[in-house]
């Protein structure tokens, strides 16, 4: 008789427990459930005075929106919210790179900067400074159409200044530049015809106007071969 006492107050704690448990379980829900209602009515609230301050800032502006139009922007935006979630992946992608490549950057920066400074002192700056100037005064002197022209024929100017470098061309034209300052610094002598006929039988004289005759006949073939092309 005893153990089924005992059995039977056994049973009745376990059953305390379990409804203990049960109310605590209860009240927890309904403690959570007035703190989802008291948030909902908070978020109500601060929703109206939101909408309602977003309203009178809209109409002191005057501006006016259509509800059809903000519906159809809730639609494409959620039609598109992979295309958003890949555009985020893609920032998330060049921020993780400018963060990886920050220090070669960088780094890249302050070779750029040596770089400079070891131009500036070697005199490459003013070099550009002064040559700024080349181009000042062919914009100043020379018209767009002239431009243009000296563009069309900048092969024909380059072929020219490349047979110009030839050393054979340089000392001629050098050679020519000395005979002219030669020249210009002595003093002219008057010359007769008689005279004149008597020094153009010399060396020297034969074969000048033998190197001009050549030159002549040179020059003509030349034209000549570019008017036919």
């Amino acid at each position: 008789m005893a153990e089924n006492n005992q059995d039977l107050q056994r049973q009745i704690n376990e059953i305390n427990e379990k409804l203990d448990q049960v109310l605590h379980h209860v009240n927890e829900q309904r403690l959570q459930r007035e703190s989802m209602n008291d948030l909902a009515d908070d978020l109500y609230r601060v929703g109206k005075d939101a909408f309602q301050s977003t309203v009178d800032e809209l109409d002191k502006r005057d501006i006016e929106v259509n509800i059809d139009d903000l519906k159809n922007l809730s639609l494409r935006m959620l039609r598109n919210v992979e295309s958003f979630n890949q555009m985020l992946d893609t920032f998330e992608s060049l921020v993780d790179l400018s963060r990886d490549a920050g220090p070669v950057i960088n780094e890249m920066g302050v070779d750029v900067i040596h770089k400079l400074h070891e131009m500036e002192q070697k005199g490459y700056m003013d070099f550009l400074r002064e040559a700024s100037r080349i181009f000042d005064n062919i914009v100043s002197h020379y018209s767009a159409e002239e431009v243009r022209q000296l563009a069309d024929n900048i092969v024909t100017i380059t072929d020219t200044l490349k047979n110009m470098s030839d050393p054979s061309m340089l000392q001629a034209m050098n050679q020519t530049v000395n005979a002219y300052k030669q020249t210009s610094a002595e003093k002219i002598p008057e010359y007769s015809l008689w005279k004149t006929f008597k020094e153009m039988r010399s060396p020297e004289m034969k074969q000048g106007m033998g190197f001009m005759i050549t030159f002549l006949k040179n020059l003509s073939r030349q034209q000549q071969s570019s008017t036919n092309t």
